[in-house]
């Protein structure tokens, strides 16, 4: 069976957008794509057709590799109510490690949060906010999510106080009153419209920092494992250090 990395249509895209940015060309129509993607062979073999080298390619396929996965948002009424990425890690963090990065984790969010392990499970999480690190059948890989914890439930008063504003109105208008009395469904139908107002513009800027945040972390663990493990060295220094005495 080929296990060599095969690049989804979208993938394939990227790829080349970032290869054609980085040698200042424009980037060039690409071929219809056959099922199952393309290797990075075949993207190379494409790559020359439009004038790019296969190193640019190849440094293009890599920074795609590198870069977290996006969790799809999940939205209430059009509006993001969370935000997430999956980071694919080329080891396992050392015990050490896993401490830089739980402190990065609370410089990151400004959160003390609560650390845990089970089943070679580790996670850190500060309410719905969490980072689990955890392994694949490919290797091991970083989950960070979080959820809107007042989201639904402002969202869904909101809505109840716009729907009430309107039957309100409705049996008002229909019962023969109007002027002044009709303040009181006015009053309600404003403040639901305005709770719902204020979600459509606090939520997508609170989804758009927390994956800031995220693609933040991801890139500062990616570079934490780009070195040897920080355990490993420092057993070697010891072990070096016992021979000498010896």
């Amino acid at each position: 069976m080929d296990s060599e990395r095969r690049y989804g249509e979208d993938e394939v895209r990227q790829v080349f957008a970032r290869a054609a940015e980085a040698a200042e060309q424009e980037r060039a129509g690409l071929p219809s794509l056959v099922d199952g993607g393309l290797t990075l062979g075949e993207l190379q073999a494409v790559g020359r057709e439009v004038g790019l080298s296969p190193e640019r390619v190849a440094a293009a396929a890599a920074e795609l590799d590198a870069s977290p996965r996006v969790v799809p948002r999940r939205k209430l009424l059009g509006v993001p109510i969370s935000a997430g990425r999956i980071v694919d890690l080329p080891r396992e963090l050392t015990d050490r490690e896993w401490q830089f990065l739980v402190a990065e984790l609370r410089a990151t969010f400004d959160a003390k949060g609560e650390v845990g392990a089970e089943g070679g499970i580790r996670e850190w999480s500060n309410g719905n906010l969490h980072a689990v690190l955890e392994q694949t059948e490919s290797g091991h890989r970083l989950r960070l999510g979080t959820r809107k914890g007042d989201a639904f439930e402002t969202t869904l008063l909101g809505a109840l106080f716009s729907v009430m504003a309107v039957i309100v109105t409705f049996l008002m208008v229909a019962d023969g009153k109007a002027g002044a009395a009709l303040m009181v469904p006015a009053l309600m139908g404003l403040g639901g419209g305005g709770v719902l107002v204020a979600n459509a513009i606090r939520l997508p800027r609170w989804a758009g920092e927390r994956e800031r945040q995220m693609d933040h972390i991801a890139a500062w663990t990616r570079n934490l494992l780009s070195a040897p493990p920080r355990d490993a060295d420092e057993a070697s220094s010891a072990e070096a250090s016992g021979a000498k005495e010896a």
